[in-house]
């Protein structure tokens, strides 16, 4: 059905902007344009799309001579989480928050930071990192290309990810027996503890953890406020998993391409203008938004180095297995994870592993 909607709606357009209609794409007064998130405004991410992204196109196309009109469709309206990919690919929306983490077949490459746990905090640098890569890198750019999308920009950074849970967490010991949900290839991180890693995302983990089908969860605290997840999971213990890249913003590829320069311009202009507004919301709010947890009741824990370097060392070298994975496939695994951590260190990351080198 979504994809005899496509032909029917891309027909549509045709007449509409053929020949005999008067509002070709490259040449139009106003665009009609489409924005599609899985995830609900209730998320940081999300609420800088209304808030930074769309103001942002906007005001660069002032004086173009080109406008967009928008309608905006999160929280599953269109597409739900994890098939925002699909939606912009197949012409339903013309741009997406693409949630690259639960795309890992399509954006397998694009999921290096989340098989290299224990890195980095700072998701400030990890996003500008991952978004000048994608300008550097053209084995980044292909995954999108090769499904038919134009990557913006406007890296999704993630804030430090730490465990939450119904029990309170002393050693690693605590976790055996225990159901862990996880977003994604983060199911990974459980390898070693003895725990039970299942992989959810946070539209779901409220009512899973209060069911019983988590005894906790792997996330981070701009989302934990939002979601309400200390009513249920009153434990947080700062593991210091990382900051990770979850995606970003991109355009149907067909659809960017057919549009003058000064709206691809803009696109990618608000996607910049975007990812530092957000992360600089992010920064602001993440010591905030414990406080405000503690103060509801949750117990705010941080582990020692020696916790972190005893968790990293009972794992699985993931990354190396991705990668292998990935070389098999004819993807560029190895090089990727490599171009990767050798960037971090070079901007001051001191990886607690160093996964590349094993």
């Amino acid at each position: 059905m979504r994809k005899l909607l496509v032909s029917v709606t891309a027909a549509l357009g045709l007449w509409a902007t053929g020949p005999f209609g008067t509002d070709n794409p490259a040449h139009a007064d106003d665009i009609n344009a489409t924005i599609v998130a899985g995830h609900p405004p209730v998320f940081r991410w999300v609420k800088h799309a209304s808030k930074t992204f769309i103001p942002a196109v906007n005001k660069a196309l002032e004086g173009t001579g080109h406008s967009i009109t928008w309608s905006e469709q999160y929280g599953g309206s269109l597409a739900k989480v994890g098939d925002e990919l699909e939606a912009v690919e197949e012409g339903l929306a013309e741009v997406g928050l693409v949630s690259s983490l639960f795309d890992p077949a399509k954006l397998s490459v694009q999921n290096v930071t989340y098989f290299t746990p224990f890195v980095s905090s700072d998701s400030t640098a990890v996003s500008e990192l991952m978004d000048n890569l994608h300008k550097t890198n053209p084995d980044l750019r292909k995954s999108w290309e090769d499904n038919g999308l134009e990557y913006l920009g406007g890296a999704i950074g993630i804030d430090d990810y730490l465990l939450m849970t119904k029990f309170p967490i002393s050693s690693i010991d605590d976790l055996k027996g225990k159901k862990i949900g996880a977003p994604g290839p983060a199911v990974n991180w459980l390898k070693g503890t003895g725990a039970v890693g299942v992989s959810g995302n946070l539209t779901t983990y409220y009512n899973e953890i209060k069911t019983g089908v988590y005894d906790g969860v792997i996330v981070f605290a701009s989302a934990a406020l939002p979601g309400k997840l200390y009513e249920v999971a009153p434990h947080i213990t700062k593991v210091g998993f990382g900051a990770q890249y979850a995606g970003g913003f991109a355009a149907n590829k067909d659809w960017y391409d057919s549009q003058p320069e000064a709206v691809q311009a803009a696109l990618k202009t608000a996607a910049e203008a975007d990812r530092i507004a957000y992360h600089k919301d992010l920064d602001e709010s993440v010591t905030k938004f414990l406080g405000i947890m503690k103060s509801k009741g949750a117990t705010v824990t941080e582990v020692d180095e020696a916790f972190r370097k005893q968790w990293a060392a009972g794992m699985d070298n993931v990354a190396k297995v991705w990668a292998a994975k990935l070389d098999e496939e004819g993807k560029p695994g190895t090089a990727v994870l490599k171009t990767y951590l050798d960037t971090m260190r070079a901007a001051g990351a001191k990886p607690v592993r160093d996964w590349d080198k094993e």
